[in-house]
């Protein structure tokens, strides 16, 4: 559904990749120091920074473009909770410009680009027909393309605060782990520099943090992923009925004409 393994795969690979190229480059540069200048200037905005980085998400959600180095960005500049409400404002805003856009601007124009989606087409009645359910089920997931869903939100009847409400909430576990990798990976940033000496208790704390993290939220995808299957089936139903039934309805006519 909605190419689930793909999914999986280009994100685990991008973060590998990314992984196995810091670390490669860190041989031959003084990758940490650059890493820590940009933290720094960041910081350095004050206020701003907490202002421009939700916008900068908002606009990647509403381009469709990946927003998981930006989810884990937040963690990394700005710490745990901080940078989790950050990410969370940001995603909310950007999922309420892309139901603004597809509900009053360009509602007949993207109904024909995204109706061209089987999947999508098939989700449409279910939203109808279960409502905040769906699009609870369908944020938790983390590798569904909620981008794109903001928008198909916006081509059904469904509240726009009910709407708001239940992909801030489906969101939230997915970008509490990416910024619990953030934070992480500034808590490694300040290991590399030695501006910090943890003890085994906290290297325990941390990874014991970041599975569990991790299983709630695989546990999490694995039942929203069923519970959608089965909500989608439940919407195609109906209709299918009526097709069998007018189908049915043309062979005795047939039958009766002979």
């Amino acid at each position: 559904m909605l190419h689930v393994h793909r999914a999986v795969f280009v994100q685990v690979a991008g973060l590998v990749i990314v992984s196995i190229a810091v670390v490669l480059l860190s041989l031959f540069f003084p990758v940490a120091d650059w890493l820590a200048d940009v933290q720094e200037h960041v910081m350095g905005w004050g206020a701003w920074s907490a202002i421009c980085y939700p916008l900068l998400y908002a606009c990647c959600n509403v381009l469709l473009l990946p927003g998981g180095f930006l989810s884990v960005g937040g963690g990394f500049f700005f710490g745990l909770w901080w940078g989790f409400l950050i990410v969370l404002v940001g995603n909310v805003g950007g999922a309420a410009l892309s139901f603004y856009i597809s509900r009053w601007v360009g509602k007949r124009w993207l109904r024909r680009r995204l109706m061209r989606n089987a999947t999508l087409e098939a989700l449409e009645p279910a939203v109808e027909r279960e409502g905040w359910k769906i699009i609870l089920l369908s944020q938790l997931h983390p590798l569904f393309p909620t981008s794109l869903l903001n928008y198909l939100y916006g081509l059904t009847r469904i509240r726009f605060r009910t709407c708001m409400l239940w992909v801030a909430i489906g969101q939230a576990p997915g970008l509490f782990l990416y910024a619990y990798l953030g934070t992480l990976g500034q808590l490694g940033l300040r290991l590399v520099r030695g501006k910090t000496h943890p003890r085994a208790i906290e290297y325990l704390l941390w990874s014991g943090g970041l599975l569990a993290s991790a299983v709630i939220l695989f546990l999490l995808g694995r039942i929203a992923l069923r519970l959608l299957q089965e909500a989608q089936a439940l919407a195609k139903g109906p209709s299918d009925e009526r097709t069998e039934v007018s189908a049915t309805r043309e062979l005795v006519l047939e039958r009766s004409v002979k």
